[in-house]
This record gives C-alpha cells, structure tokens and sequence, in this order.
C-alpha cells in the first residue's frame, strides 16, 4: 500500500515537473520579443478587426495588421525547413505570403487599399529607408566610406555587363532575339525597380517605338517581378555561400575595415528622437536637391549623409543618435514592411503569367550574370565578392528600395543599405542612359 501510494506521487510529481517544463517553453518561445501566448490573443484580436471591418484605416490599422502578420510569417518562414536555409526564410514568407493572400482575396479589398496608402502616399517605405541610409552611413568611418566610394561603380558596371552577356548567351539558346532578351529582359531587371526604372523606360521605349508607354510596361513587370523572386532566393543563398567559403563574405562588411560602428552605449530616446529628426532632414534635403539636379531624390540623400560625414559636421550626439534609431527601425520594422511589399508592389498575376521555361531561363540568367559580375570585379577593386555581389549585383536586379530591403534581409546584410540604394538609384539611372543609346542602334 505504501509503495503503490509512492508511486502515485512520483507519478503526480512526474507530470507536475513536465507541465512545469512544458509551460516554461511555452513561456521561453516569443515573436516580436511578445511570450507567444500573448502574441496568439494579439493576433486574433488584429484578424477579428480584419474581418470585422473594424480596423481603422490609416497608419494605426495598417501598421498593427503589418507588424502582427509580417512579424507571424516572418517567425513561420524561420522554422520551415528548405524555406529558412535556402529560400530567404521569413522574408521572403513575409512578402509572398501577402501577396498571396492579396491574390486570392483573403486580405479584405479594404485593408489591401489602406496598406497599399501607407505604403506608398503615407511613406512608410521612404521613412524605413531614410533611417536606414542616415543611420549606417553615419556610423560608418569617414576614411573607409571614401575609399569604398570611389570605386563602388566598378561592380555595378560588372553587374550591368554580366547580366547582358549572359542573358544574350542563353536567350540565343532558348529563342529570344538579342533585342528581346537585352532591352525587353535585361534593362528592365537591371533598371531599379518600377518607379524609378520600368516606368521611365516604357517612356523611352515608346518614344523611340511608338507603341503606347503602358504596353511597354505591362511587357516589362513580369521580367522585374520574377528578377526580384530570384534576386531574394540567391540573396540567401549567397549568405549560405559565404558560411561555408568564409574567405568570400566580409560578414556584413564590403572591404576589409568597413562596418557600421555599432557602439555599446545605453539606448537614449531623447538621442533616438533626434536621429530621428536627421533622417527625416536629410531625405527632406534630398527632395530639395531633387527639384534641381536630375538625380533620385535618394540618390542625392546618400550624398549628402556621406559628404556630411567625411567632413565631420555633425554633432556626435545626432550620429549616436541617428545610429540607435536606425537599429531601431530595423529590428521593429522589417517583417512589417516586408508585408507591406507584399501588399502594395508584389503582383503575382504578373509572376504567375511569366512562367514558362524559356523566359524564367533568361530571367535567372540575368540575376546570375548580375551576381558573377560584380562579384568578380568587386573582387579585382578589393571588395568581399559576396557582399559586392549582394549590393552591386542583386540590389541592382531587384525591384529598386522594396527589393533593396527584401535581398538584404534575405542576406543578413541591412547594415549595407546605402549601398543597395546607390546600386538601385545611381545604377538605375545608368540603365536608363544605356536604353537610350541602344534603342537606335538595336531597333
């Protein structure tokens, strides 16, 4: 009797210890740093708001629906096998699985509208960007940062050149004309993005061809849509690379010595407004510049940051400043903007409708030519090949400040946002150059 009630109470005390274990786990597993019960009874109460039509619209709504669900499927994308070693992991799950619930109607047409406002009229992408540019930028070291300018081009013009020759090469073996598969393939996914790029493309293609600029862009997003699908798989695939070849990837770091000075200090809010303040100055300075100098509005932003910081005008409390809220906004915003792209700029009736084996060939010929381009010559100039191939090839083949933000998470890589965005901006605008001067000789 005695043994049989001892038992008993292992027993109880068995169960006991792993229910203790069992809800210690539960307690331990967190998304957005939030225990994942709590996170379970936030996401619930964001779907029945959703599906209620009782989400306000506007900036509050459209950023608890992007925070909670980018942040759920950046945390699914993370634990999925294959998906999570090969293909991008949680970003790339945070942009598709938007767009797939935009494309088969299980986010409501309001709540699609009212992201796609955020996103693009309220500016939540240009607010991410300007705290990432003016952040890293300034936190670079001012002699590194001239040394890696001054040569940053030489890979982008390896990227344009590699995609061309290799897109030329293989389009001949599928099928394409060399015109198709340079200026209809090639620029297109090289050129930007679609505001920067395709749009004014389709411009001068119609000048020059006579054919309506919006037949022109409706050939050109299928090519931009699926180069920006590769350019975030082979952004992981690239980080993967550089583990197992260390003597390829810097880690984060372009040349040897360069690296955003993340120093130990004690987070500040009052630090943080004020760098706050100076990524909103300088991108507002951009736009200024930008009524009378024919560059990106970034572009120009990137300048002023980088000539602000070799020169050493800033306050030491603002670069602090401007450091703390760049880490901020990259560890509270990505997934979220992630979703956003998904929303607003990832159409997948345009991927779905470009998927046949001869145009996927080409287009991964283009991304890849892009890739062993500049990660070649940024080798020859004194780049790591990876990150050089990252920036100056994948930034450039994907679709412009999206793309930019989706490879670099894919890559582990935010802290090279200003080169991503020299690469999309400066580069994109090379591309359009270089479309105006073969369409004359090529049609």
């Amino acid at each position: 009797m005695v043994e049989a009630a001892k038992k008993i109470f292992m027993n109880e005390a068995k169960r006991n210890d792993v229910l203790k274990l069992d809800l210690d786990s539960r307690e331990k597993i967190k998304i957005f740093n939030i225990p994942v019960g709590w996170f379970s009874v936030f996401f619930i109460l964001t779907l029945v708001s959703v599906y209620t039509g009782y989400l306000p619209e506007g900036m509050i709504g459209s950023l608890l629906v992007m925070i909670i669900l980018g942040e759920f499927f950046g945390w699914v994308g993370d634990r999925t096998p294959i998906i999570k070693s090969y293909l991008g992991g949680g970003a790339i799950v945070a942009i598709f699985g938007s767009a797939y619930m935009v494309y088969s109607g299980i986010l409501p047409i309001a709540v699609v509208e009212s992201v796609e406002g955020f996103m693009t009229t309220g500016g939540f992408l240009d607010f991410y960007i300007a705290a990432l540019i003016t952040g890293s930028i300034l936190g670079m070291n001012s002699k590194v940062l001239v040394k890696v300018g001054v040569r940053y081009f030489a890979p982008i013009m390896g990227a344009v050149l590699g995609a061309s020759l290799l897109a030329a090469l293989i389009g001949s073996l599928v099928g394409f004309t060399l015109q198709d598969a340079v200026l209809v393939i090639t620029l297109p996914i090289m050129g930007g993005g679609m505001g920067a790029g395709a749009v004014p493309m389709a411009q001068v293609y119609s000048e020059f061809m006579g054919q309506p600029a919006s037949y022109f862009i409706s050939v050109l997003v299928p090519a931009l849509a699926l180069g920006n699908v590769f350019a975030i798989i082979l952004a992981s695939l690239l980080s993967k690379l550089g583990e197992k070849f260390p003597s390829l990837s810097g880690n984060g770091q372009l040349i040897k010595g360069f690296k955003v000075e993340n120093k130990k200090t004690q987070l500040d809010v009052q630090k943080m407004g004020a760098g706050l303040v100076a990524a909103l100055l300088f991108f507002v300075a951009g736009h200024i510049l930008g009524g009378f100098l024919p560059l990106h509005p970034y572009a120009l932003m990137i300048i002023l940051v980088a000539v602000a910081k070799i020169i050493n005008v800033i306050p030491d409390i603002v670069v602090e400043g401007a450091n703390q809220w760049y880490q901020f906004v990259a560890k509270a915003f990505t997934l979220a903007l992630l979703f956003g792209i998904g929303v607003a700029y990832t159409d997948l009736n345009a991927v779905l409708s470009a998927l046949s084996l001869q145009y996927i060939l080409i287009v991964f010929s283009v991304v890849m030519g892009a890739i062993i381009g500049a990660g070649l010559i940024g080798k020859l100039v004194g780049f790591y090949p990876i990150e050089s191939a990252i920036t100056a090839g994948l930034c450039m083949a994907n679709m412009g400040g999206t793309g930019d933000v989706a490879v670099l998470s894919a890559a582990k890589r935010m802290q090279l946002m200003p080169f991503a965005q020299i690469a999309s901006r400066l580069g994109g605008a090379i591309i359009l150059l270089i479309a105006g001067l073969l369409i004359p000789i090529l049609f």
